[in-house]
């Protein structure tokens, strides 16, 4: 982002303005969410349908056209808020400020076109631009994640479920948890992309009686004019049938997409806190960043925090799209607006944001084999029960006989440990005449308790992960990482 674009976005000091735009996304979502890039792009809207109606044989001189095509990024704002405060109507406000730069073309703009011609293929355009630019720096997280991954295949850890101490894993394994979730976010959002139509020319209830019309009952050149306009502003069709709007159900689906990221952007963050405070993982840390004002030796994850924060906020998103897709009237209800001018653009920068901090997090990982070895070594004992119980049973044991040998002797050594005393389990198991035939020392080795970890990680890597980025061919810049 360049100095005059840092200053544009900085918003005046006497005004509250949204830290999703200041603060936390990246430069290209916020302009996609941009007025300036919204009203231009109501403007492209008008000139779709007037070059379409042009076509299909309407009398639109191509002086009119062009006339339009040179004001498209010219919208007087000021002149536009003083129409609406008039007209108390935001598409008119702006229909008549366009007029007022194409004097010329003022009678036929918006030929037979609802206000939601204009306001629900202008935000279908907004979505189709955000889940493209989601899709891309997803694509360029699961690709650095790959390669810690790929790194850390081989790097034993300590497992754990219901958060205690349970059999080892790797971290590039437990990395590739993290990469399954997306995967599986990237496929839905994939998906919902492929599914987003156009409203197209559909009327002020859908009928488009408007339309028929201005072409005279030719039922045909209507539907032409349907599939022209949904085709210039970059869809493959419309929505087959329509109310005024088209169908709030696809708000609340592409939400459920993008908080379905958030809930793995959350679970990773999470998980990073819990390492972190571990000392198995750290987020980067810069040679200057500041932990605590109070405690200078603090290193707290506060990417992996802020990631959380704002997974939550988008979750929290969700059921507003939802209810206001329950709650459409027949038709139409203008009950949507204000939620939906609220929500889709705040979720969209919020998942962006979450993604730029994920990216960063990713890149710089930071893997401690220290931490890591000594959280392994103090639970050691107990990591080998499988191994144990197996090689028991081999030697002819019974193996539930054993299993409950096995528990009682690791109970009785859990109660030494929370008294200060170290661990003994081995030193009773060598004592009960069930494990006479086992050779305890090789079975309380680190070595080999991970089991197929670092195999799953190349296989996983090399078939599904792989596959996944080559169907997602583009990438986008990794964004500065603000505060």
């Amino acid at each position: 982002m360049t100095r005059a674009d840092a200053a544009e976005r900085t918003p005046p000091r006497n005004r509250w303005s949204n830290p999703l735009a200041a603060r936390y996304a990246s430069a290209e979502m916020a302009d996609i969410w941009s007025d300036g890039h919204r009203y231009g792009w109501w403007r492209r809207m008008w000139l779709a349908l007037a070059e379409a109606e042009a076509e299909l044989g309407l009398p639109i001189s191509a002086a009119q056209l062009d006339e339009m095509r040179a004001h498209l990024d010219t919208v007087d704002f000021a002149k536009a808020a003083t129409y609406e405060k008039q007209t108390r109507h935001d598409v008119f406000a702006h229909l008549h400020t366009f007029g007022d730069d194409c004097p010329s073309a003022r009678p036929i703009l918006h030929l037979g076109a609802t206000s939601a011609f204009v306001t629900d293929n202008t935000d279908l355009v907004l979505i189709a631009e955000s889940l493209d630019l989601i899709i891309a720096r997803m694509a360029g997280v699961i690709e650095q994640l790959a390669a810690r991954a790929r790194e850390n295949r081989s790097v034993i850890c300590l497992g754990r479920t219901h958060l205690q101490p349970a059999q080892p894993t790797t971290i590039g394994k437990r990395i590739c948890l993290w990469i399954q979730d997306l995967l599986l976010d990237l496929e839905e959002l994939r998906h919902r992309r492929s599914l987003l139509r156009a409203r197209g020319t559909k009327g002020t209830t859908g009928t488009q009686a408007s339309f028929l019309e201005l072409f005279q009952g030719d039922h045909a050149k209507v539907r032409q004019l349907d599939d022209i306009v949904s085709r210039k502003l970059g869809f493959g069709g419309s929505y087959a049938v329509t109310g005024q709007t088209y169908p709030r159900k696809i708000d609340s689906q592409v939400l459920a997409a993008l908080g379905g990221i958030a809930e793995s952007t959350h679970k990773a963050g999470n998980d990073l806190r819990l390492a972190a405070a571990w000392n198995e993982l750290e987020e980067p840390f810069e040679t200057d960043q500041v932990g605590s004002s109070a405690m200078p030796y603090k290193r707290n994850p506060m990417r992996a925090e802020r990631m959380c924060s704002l997974g939550r906020f988008v979750m929290g998103l969700q059921p507003t799209a939802g209810q206001t897709a329950a709650v459409q009237w027949y038709e139409r209800t203008l009950d949507d607006s204000a939620a939906r001018r609220l929500v889709l653009p705040q979720a969209f920068l919020a998942t962006d944001a979450q993604l730029v901090i994920y990216a960063n997090i990713a890149a710089g990982l930071v893997v401690l084999p220290g931490g890591i070895r000594r959280n392994l070594e103090q639970h050691l004992p107990f990591l080998a029960s499988e191994r144990l119980l197996m090689a028991a049973t081999t030697a002819g044991g019974d193996r539930q006989e054993l299993h409950e040998a096995i528990r009682r002797h690791s109970h009785a050594a859990t109660a030494r440990i929370r008294e200060g005393a170290d661990n003994d389990l081995v030193e009773r198991l060598a004592a009960d005449p069930l494990f006479a035939g086992v050779d305890l020392a090789a079975a309380v080795t680190v070595e080999g308790l991970e089991g197929r970890a670092a195999a799953q990680v190349d296989e996983f890597l090399d078939g599904p992960v792989s596959e996944a980025l080559a169907a997602c061919p583009n990438r986008v810049a990794a964004s500065d990482l603000r505060v």
